[in-house]
């Protein structure tokens, strides 16, 4: 197989940036992922409530008002906009990893969609089409599998000694 240009053909400095750069990055991306489950309880329901609150609730723990409409296109758009960024470089490093090609390219293009299904729809149920919630819980899913798998995929080959592949 030919290495040149794969994560295992790096220099070792390259390959301690990468790491140090995952790892913040995944510090971050996890610690949102805290957020979400504090405040919908990752699931449909909290979903939809974090959203459009929960005033008519006599039994809430804690109060939650429906999001504004600067509120909305303010948290669709930081997140859009920084998860196509994460995305995308998660991405390229992503195909310098040795993988089947039909793998390689789910990893690569998968995140993307799941952003703009899960952002999409979170807007959407706001704009009150509520069964959005279940496609917000999926795609959220799916896109923090893909994240975590490459993390793995390019921790495992980003520290693996070279080898010569056939």
């Amino acid at each position: 197989m030919y290495t040149n240009g794969l994560i295992l053909s790096f220099p070792k400095e390259i390959k301690l940036l990468i790491g140090v750069f995952l790892i913040v990055l995944s510090i971050g991306f996890y610690i949102g992922l805290l957020f979400v489950e504090e405040t919908s309880s990752v699931n449909p329901n909290g979903i939809e409530e974090q959203y459009l609150g929960n005033e008519e609730s006599e039994d809430a723990l804690v109060m939650k008002f429906r999001k504004s409409d600067q509120e909305m296109l303010t948290l669709v758009h930081n997140h859009v906009l920084s998860m196509a960024i994460i995305f995308f470089l998660l991405a390229i490093i992503v195909y310098t990893t040795r993988l089947n090609k039909t793998l390689k390219l789910f990893l690569m293009i998968e995140p993307f969609v799941s952003v703009l299904l899960t952002f999409g729809g979170i807007y959407l149920l706001w704009k009150g089409i509520l069964w959005m919630k279940y496609i917000v819980m999926f795609s959220g899913s799916l896109m923090v599998l893909s994240y975590s798998i490459s993390i793995l995929i390019i921790f495992f080959q980003l520290f693996e000694k070279k080898k010569h592949y056939k």
